[in-house]
């Protein structure tokens, strides 16, 4: 039985692709470097869960997608026929302050699973791309014909890795779909995002901090939305060569999702607000006609659902954050 790869799969994202996988009887291969850009105790436990689920149909490559050799390596001696190309120096804020991590990570690293996935012949390459590369809406709901102006460096290595997968379905015979995650919430998701900081703060009694008015807008979406997606790609080419929007096709403002998580947590606490970090997007809302079209892709959890859903996952799980958001 030839592997799935997922790289990144220790991340939120990924070890929920690879756990589901795993569940459903695949053979999986994680590789991760397990970089510090948050508490790597969350992702170690991430990967075994997912040792747990698949038992010897499980393996863990501790590794980074910019270590080329490494990369081959992974490909040749667990028969990789399938990849969920998850890894990525993520962080809107993070890349401004630092551009050249997420150039080397996002793009060159694709790079270079780009080229094992057409040495070893691989079945199929799913990319994971981001809402972000849209930049600043001229219309919403933003659907893929949306011009692309993006805003930050992130953005900037989304979007290129787009071409990029583009080009090696159109040139090198490795059937390539990019999928545009927009803003994905849940269970075990990055603790330094304003879901999670949000509901920690609550938990514990501080204020939760808005940068900004509070009335930009985000299509939320709900992990395990997301998961289908990209799983029902294991089934079809109708999408090889593509890039499609995944989203929740809702919006809620920040403002309305701080309130809400205020309301769900039962916290007697004040919103406060602070500048707004540049580079942030303003709005985000998902057009997902087209994964509707070639995948039957239709989101199935609201924002305000699944953000109930999480802060009650949270109050269970509270050590798998605490005390890492409170001053974050």
């Amino acid at each position: 039985m030839s592997s799935v790869l997922v790289t990144g799969g220790a991340g939120f994202i990924g070890s929920h692709i690879a756990e589901t996988l795993l569940a459903e009887g695949h053979q999986v291969v994680v590789l991760d470097n397990l970089d510090p850009y948050y508490d790597v105790g969350i992702k170690r436990r991430n990967v075994e869960r997912c040792r747990e689920t698949g038992g010897d149909r499980f393996a863990f490559v501790e590794g980074s997608v910019t270590d080329e050799a490494l990369v081959r390596e992974t490909f040749a001696e667990h028969d990789v026929g399938f990849v969920y190309h998850e890894a990525a120096q993520a962080g809107v804020r993070t890349s401004v302050e630092n551009p050249m991590k997420p150039h080397e990570v996002n793009t060159t690293g694709l790079l270079y699973v780009l080229q094992a996935a057409a040495e070893f012949g691989v079945e199929r390459l799913v990319n994971a791309s981001s809402s972000s590369v849209y930049g600043v809406p001229e219309y919403l709901p933003y659907d893929e014909e949306h011009p692309n102006h993006p805003r930050s460096p992130y953005a900037v290595t989304k979007l290129t890795a787009e071409h990029y997968a583009r080009v090696w379905n159109d040139l090198y015979d490795v059937p390539t779909v990019s999928l545009r995650h927009f803003t994905v919430y849940g269970p075990r998701m990055r603790p330094n995002m304003a879901i999670t900081n949000f509901t920690t703060r609550c938990l514990n009694g501080e204020t939760p901090v808005i940068f900004g008015d509070g009335q930009q807008t985000r299509d939320f979406t709900y992990i395990d939305d997301i998961v289908a997606a990209n799983l029902a790609l294991l089934d079809t080419d109708a999408a090889d060569g593509e890039v499609l929007n995944v989203g929740s096709t809702g919006t809620i403002t920040i403002q309305e999702l701080a309130e809400h998580i205020v309301e769900a947590t039962g916290a007697d606490v004040e919103i406060e607000y602070a500048d707004a970090k540049a580079a942030d997007a303003r709005h985000t809302q998902a057009d997902v006609s087209r994964a509707r079209e070639l995948l039957g892709y239709e989101p199935t959890t609201s924002i305000r659902e699944g953000v109930s859903r999480f802060v009650d996952w949270y109050r269970e799980n509270r050590e798998w954050y605490e005390p890492l958001v409170l001053n974050s």
